[in-house]
């Protein structure tokens, strides 16, 4: 059993690593600022397995005395403002969660650790998650792995590079056993309607047209929460102080293709009085910056970690997801309700 400090955990895939944890029997407690993007609903199945508390990251005081308290085991760094259309208006909220967050919890993890002696200090892990979207754009050919220069296009994923730097800097500098972990599109249950997924989904049940970036042809590779969840536990239970670990889906898409597979679910699941979901898509002006294609290589976690994929297909997560999504309205309303 480990005792670990889970941020940002009443977000999408914080709650799934949550999920994870108290299904292995951890002692886990949560810090989350409760933002548009974090929902008490997402962890109201787990309720009385683990402790929560409602803060900011930011919050030196409070942190510090969290792990005055617990002394954790590990740290594991959710918490984040992650929808890049936001970052574009809104760039200086990113700044201050993902880069000035990221530090105030290095220097409470370091000044907790600094103390420790034998198993306590050689078993502590400060893991940063983080996303693909700091390595730039691919063209058409080509992956993303631990060894690409980091070239971050939007102010998102600008401020998750600089939060990177701060937790791969406090090892080099201080030893302080941080490991970082990127990863390509997440979905799944859970994630907030603002993301594509869920988005489309939510615009085609209420017959709202389906808005597309530019032309549609922007690729992803897409991999389902539990799988991405299940890597950073992973990277937790036997990654390295220092290393880097990639968790992709090998599942690349057109972004107009995924809505296509969208409304083909939809079509058969929930058919309409007449017509397919697909009449509702719409093209729109493209994202600013909007970056052509992320692809991940994850051999270095499948080899080193023993990462493997529940979801492999793509079509069985989406199948999944939309599954959830239909017997969850009241969730998704009492989410946008906000």
């Amino acid at each position: 059993m480990k005792r670990i400090l889970v941020t940002g955990a009443a977000g999408f895939i914080g709650s799934t690593f949550v999920e994870q944890a108290v299904e292995a029997g951890d002692d886990v407690v949560v810090i989350d600022a409760l933002t548009y993007a974090g929902h008490p609903e997402n962890l109201a199945h787990l309720e009385g397995r683990f402790k929560f508390v409602h803060g900011n990251i930011c919050d030196a005081k409070l942190v510090g005395e969290l792990f005055a308290q617990h002394h954790f085991d590990a740290v594991v760094n959710f918490a984040a403002e992650s929808h890049v259309d936001r970052s574009i208006t809104h760039a200086s909220d990113f700044v201050v969660t993902n880069v000035m967050g990221v530090f105030t919890l290095l220097q409470a993890s370091l000044a907790d650790w600094e103390k420790r002696t034998g198993a306590a200090r050689d078993g502590f892990r400060f893991i940063q998650v983080s996303t693909d979207e700091v390595y730039g754009t691919l063209g058409d050919t080509g992956f993303f792995s631990e060894t690409t220069s980091y070239a971050p296009n939007s102010p998102y994923s600008a401020s998750k590079a600089g939060g990177d730097h701060l937790a791969r800097a406090w090892f080099h500098t201080y030893k302080l056993p941080t490991i970082i972990t990127n990863c390509s599109n997440n979905y799944g249950p859970r994630q907030f309607p603002e993301k594509l997924i869920p988005h489309m989904i939510n615009c085609a049940l209420a017959g709202k047209p389906l808005p597309v970036y530019g032309n549609g042809k922007n690729v992803r590779d897409w991999i389902h929460v539990a799988d991405h969840a299940r890597g950073v536990r992973l990277a937790l239970e036997k990654g390295h102080p220092g290393e880097k670990y990639c968790f992709g889906g090998r599942s690349e898409r057109q972004n107009l293709d995924v809505v296509r597979a969208i409304c083909a679910e939809l079509d058969r699941m929930v058919p309409k009085k007449s017509g397919s979901y697909a009449d509702q898509i719409s093209f729109v002006e493209d994202r600013k910056g909007h970056d052509w294609r992320y692809a991940i290589d994850d051999t270095k976690a499948e080899t080193e970690l023993g990462f493997k994929r529940e979801f492999p297909r793509f079509e069985d997560g989406l199948r999944h997801t939309i599954d959830w999504y239909l017997k969850n309205q009241d969730w998704m309303k009492a989410v946008l309700s906000k």
